[in-house]
């Protein structure tokens, strides 16, 4: 399912317009990013699921093309874990 695809099946189901799905869709994404930012980032919607800032730690990789050992930094990245209705529901 695309972004226009999500829209559209929003603009219908509440009986809106697809330009107010499109706004209640961008609020929705720009409220997720704003909750992650944050130093313990999380964000829970219950019976769907909890996004979860997860710090991964520096360490070592290899490039496949020349097999050389490099280091790949620290970072951030999202998980994702889902709820036992959306677990239920697939």
């Amino acid at each position: 399912m695309t972004k226009a695809e999500l829209v559209g099946k929003m603009a219908k189901d509440a009986g809106i317009s697809k330009a107010a799905a499109n706004k209640a869709l961008g609020s929705f994404v720009d409220g997720v990013k704003k909750a992650l930012k944050k130093k313990d980032g999380k964000m829970t919607l219950v019976g769907f699921g909890t996004f979860s800032k997860v710090r991964r730690k520096a360490r070592k990789g290899r490039n496949p093309q020349t097999g050389e050992t490099i280091k790949i930094k620290a970072s951030n990245t999202v998980r994702f874990k889902p709820g036992k209705a959306l677990k239920d529901a697939v």
